[in-house]
């Protein structure tokens, strides 16, 4: 069942802004703003196997120690 969500107190230049952006992209300011909120929640895509590769080639990771490494210092940074 569909529920109704406001937005209260929405300072005017981001009103504007998202005025703009609804009318370059032929949209009421509703239908942007439903945009909007389908593409924050969307689910991520998979990965494909050489996206993955091509990541791991950016970051020059060569070992698996290296790859632990630096996920032990993301989590530490939490």
């Amino acid at each position: 069942m569909p529920v109704t969500l406001s937005i209260k107190n929405a300072p005017d230049d981001v009103v504007r802004r998202l005025k703009e952006r609804a009318k370059r992209n032929h949209r009421s300011l509703q239908g942007e703003l439903m945009s909007i909120l389908e593409s924050a929640v969307a689910p991520k895509a998979a990965m494909t196997p050489a996206e993955i590769l091509a990541e791991v080639r950016r970051r020059g990771l060569k070992t698996p120690s290296e790859a632990a490494e630096m996920i032990r210092a993301d989590r530490d940074s939490r």
